[in-house]
């Protein structure tokens, strides 16, 4: 049941990032772009942020499949509670899309009725996996750095850690939201793409996300001299 529980804060977590993030997108869609690139970029580090405060004292606040694999490889989550934490995440991402689909759509058929309502499918701006794969790693290994540090090292300020990590996203997603989407977090593209039915270049948002968060997890235990032990 403990287990249950924290799975479901998962799935909160994941659904309200993906509502607040990729409907601030559809939003803009609808509005003619009333919200912009920095209010998207803006919703989703501040729903990052948020969520972890939310969430991070009951399931740790991962919100991430990549985050919570390399959690698992570093030792310092279970591996048998993986599968449920990741379904229960890509769950709330799914959810959330198929709600901003059912609810937005009727709208726009009003206003623009050949466009498709955008959810928030993630794709490189060139439209070559290597792009997706190469920014994803590299934004997924900083955010990584933040979030082991913050979240895991009795040196850092544990209480800072929603903060920290919400101007991570929002920062790169400023930057490289044009580029290939910010992402960082393979849930968040898969419900999108799922309910959407549009899978071009998924498989460098589930990659890159788990190359670059278990390189920055490495990265920061080398850089930091082992930090606090593994859990066990």
């Amino acid at each position: 049941m403990e287990l249950f529980k924290r799975c479901l804060a998962e799935f909160m977590g994941t659904f309200t990032i993906v509502f607040g993030g990729c409907g601030a997108i559809a939003a803009n869609q609808l509005s003619g772009g009333q919200i912009g690139h920095m209010g998207i970029a803006t919703a989703f580090g501040l729903i990052v942020m948020t969520m972890i405060y939310a969430t991070g004292h009951v399931s740790g606040g991962h919100l991430n499949p990549a985050v919570t694999l390399t959690f698992a490889g570093a030792k310092r989550f279970p591996w048998r509670e993986v599968p449920c934490y990741i379904a229960f995440q890509c769950a709330g991402a799914t959810t959330a899309s198929l709600f901003l689909k059912a609810t937005l759509t009727p709208f726009l058929a009003l206003s623009q009725p050949d466009a498709i309502l955008n959810l928030g499918v993630t794709a490189p701006i060139d439209g070559l996996f290597s792009t997706a794969l190469a920014w994803e790693f590299v934004l997924t290994f900083l955010l990584m750095v933040v979030v082991v540090s913050v979240s895991t090292d009795y040196r850092a300020v544990g209480e800072m850690a929603g903060l920290a990590v919400g101007c991570v996203v929002w920062t790169e997603a400023i930057f490289a939201g044009i580029i290939s989407g910010a992402s960082m977090n393979p849930a968040r593209s898969f419900g999108p793409a799922l309910v959407s039915g549009d899978w071009n270049n998924f498989g460098a948002y589930v990659l890159g996300p788990i190359l670059g968060a278990a390189a920055g997890m490495a990265f920061y235990r080398f850089i930091s001299a082992g930090g606090q032990p593994p859990i066990k």
